[in-house]
């Protein structure tokens, strides 16, 4: 008798069905892993199985753990089941953890209300757990707020608050979409270190997640399982049009290089930067030097990536060029030009020619206003001596670019998904014509075949336009995708600058190597290297004397503690690394 048993469910909202005769079942210890893009359905089916779904959802069929039936059970019997049977790792800890509650009283809540341990014993327990998913200090944590840890401490304490009743069954719901490749790749191997004889079930959009971790896998598309089998199987010959689909849509690693740009590196440069530096004030505490004096360089048709863990200094970097915040040191040059540090006082042609799209669209598109007013907005300040029929035709013209048709224009931003979404973004950041174009990890939250659309209108853009592209990414399998160059950021400096094929081919830096290592391989045959990189990013308030990656690095010796390694040539590279021969 399997341990999880799903007949015939649908969840249904007003008319509309969420998830539609879905059956499957799990066994004992055996890991499965539920794929499908946004809307599919997966995450409606993990909190069926833990009765969590809202009030307003009509639910029927049958959700069995053992004997016990989870559809129309009472709210008594479910709380015996929740945490102690099955448990549940969310998609953003911060907003599953309470934020009024301390880490350990949480924790603790679990033990006593199941009758596990408590009083010594308990506490003994919490900091044991904390301790095994890895958090740096126990008993300092146990103590701390959620809002007082980084990302990944909070999903290795939501995992902590998952695994500590021991239960049966763990339903993980992309618990490491928000993260970084390279704090994925440690919460990733920790939960197939730490759940033992825990049934897992997977929820994710990431296929090469599931090729790594899941002996098999189910494929929903629209709340229908279209296909499911030994992950092995199913990656090797997929039967349904729809898994044929996700699998190309994954980057890899292996992926050809780009052509060289229109206009070569060795060309005029558009723009230019050099010594910048950018520091924040903090109260009760000296300047946080977020960016530390570092140069670039972009030619017209090149693609520049710009990569690092949240905190290396990618985003404080981007928004320094285009002045929405003031570079304390260097300077900024474009076309030939200087350009000042405060975006109000460059020219309007200046500030046409450089456009940024954020992360997250919907954040950044106003929620009052259609497609049509978001996009023509940008005309009516740069051109305002455009008419109304001149503005709208740029605006069909430019939506057009990015996929989109003229019935989009009507519509308001809660009305797209997040790829439509974001192709409203790039579409008005491209209205004016821009000659660069600032990403700042505008593909990060997308599903795989909605990015790869991303990323094909963007390369067919540049070809068409020779638009320059400034692209800040934590994954290095999507930036191989688009980049002509990759400049890597640690803590605020640069580390390694390279061509994109002979960074892949000959990564010089220890944590270049680390973040290619912690991307995960579409491919369940595969030989994955474990992630070398332990441990939290240092805190930039306090940065570690000589190189600031020696507290994490493999290669580190004595002379990295004292003095840093200066951006040397090595090869085709640039890198700062005493050790870069050996890295290889």
């Amino acid at each position: 008798m399997s341990l999880l048993e799903v007949d015939k469910l649908c969840i249904g909202y007003g008319g509309d069905l969420a998830v539609d005769n879905l059956s499957f079942a799990i066994g004992r210890g055996e890991s499965v892993g539920l794929v499908g893009e946004s809307g599919s359905g997966k995450t409606q089916t993990g909190l069926a199985i833990l009765g969590l779904l809202p009030a307003t959802a009509t639910l029927s069929g049958n959700i069995r753990v053992d004997d016990s039936e989870i559809v129309g059970a009472d709210e008594r019997a479910l709380n015996a089941l929740r945490a102690r049977r099955v448990a549940m790792v969310f998609q953003d800890p911060l907003q599953a953890l309470n934020p009024y509650v301390r880490i350990g009283p949480q924790l603790r809540r679990i033990l006593l209300t199941h009758n596990i341990s408590k009083g010594t014993a308990a506490d003994q327990r919490m900091l044991e757990m904390l301790d095994a998913v890895g958090l740096p200090d126990p008993f300092r944590q146990v103590r701390a707020y959620p809002h007082q840890l980084s990302g990944g401490m909070r999903q290795r304490v939501m995992i902590a608050a998952a695994l500590i009743a021991e239960p049966e069954l763990l339903i993980a719901d992309e618990p490491t979409t928000a993260l970084d490749v390279t704090v994925q790749a440690q919460v990733l191997e920790l939960l197939d270190e730490l759940r033992r004889d825990t049934a897992l079930l997977l929820i994710t959009h990431d296929l090469g997640i599931v090729a790594g971790h899941c002996e098999r896998m189910l494929v929903i598309e629209r709340g229908r399982l279209v296909e499911s089998g030994r992950t092995e199987d199913i990656f090797a010959a997929p039967a349904a049009d729809y898994t044929r689909q996700l699998l190309g849509a994954v980057p890899r690693l292996d992926a050809p290089s780009l052509p060289p740009p229109i206009a070569s590196h060795q060309a005029e440069q558009l723009m230019a930067a050099s010594g910048v530096c950018v520091s924040y004030k903090e109260a009760g505490s000296g300047p946080l030097n977020a960016v530390k004096s570092i140069d670039l360089s972009i030619s017209a048709g090149e693609t520049l990536a710009i990569v690092g863990e949240s905190g290396s200094g990618k985003s404080s970097l981007v928004r320094a060029l285009l002045g929405l915040i003031p570079a304390n040191a260097g300077t900024i040059t474009f076309n030939g030009s200087v350009l000042s540090a405060d975006v109000q006082k460059r020219s309007l042609a200046a500030r046409r020619d450089l456009q940024l799209v954020f992360q997250d669209p919907l954040a950044s598109l106003d929620p009052q206003w259609c497609v049509a007013d978001i996009i023509a907005e940008p005309l009516t300040v740069h051109e305002a001596g455009l008419n109304r029929t001149q503005r709208n035709k740029r605006v069909v013209k430019t939506l057009s670019q990015v996929g989109l048709s003229e019935a989009f224009l009507e519509r308001y931003p809660h009305e797209l998904s997040g790829g439509q979404a974001q192709r409203v973004a790039i579409a008005r950041a491209l209205v004016l014509e821009p000659r660069v174009l600032v990403c700042d990890e505008a593909v990060a939250a997308l599903d795989g075949s909605v990015r790869r659309q991303i990323l094909d209108v963007l390369s067919e853009i540049q070809q068409r336009t020779g638009l320059s592209i400034l692209f800040i990414s934590h994954d290095l399998a999507v930036v191989r995708a688009i980049s002509h160059r990759v400049m890597v950021m640690y803590l605020g400096v640069l580390v390694e600058l390279a061509p994109t094929a002979e960074l892949y081919r000959k990564p010089r830096h220890p944590y270049t190597r680390a973040l290619l290592d912690a991307v995960p391989v579409a491919d369940p045959a595969a030989v994955r290297a474990r992630s070398s990189l332990r441990g939290e990013v240092p805190s930039i308030l306090h940065p570690p004397a000589g190189c600031p990656f020696h507290p994490r690095c493999t290669f580190a010796e004595d002379r990295c503690t004292i003095e840093a390694q200066s951006l040397r040539k090595v090869g085709q590279s640039e890198v700062a690394c005493w050790r870069s021969e050996d890295v290889l």
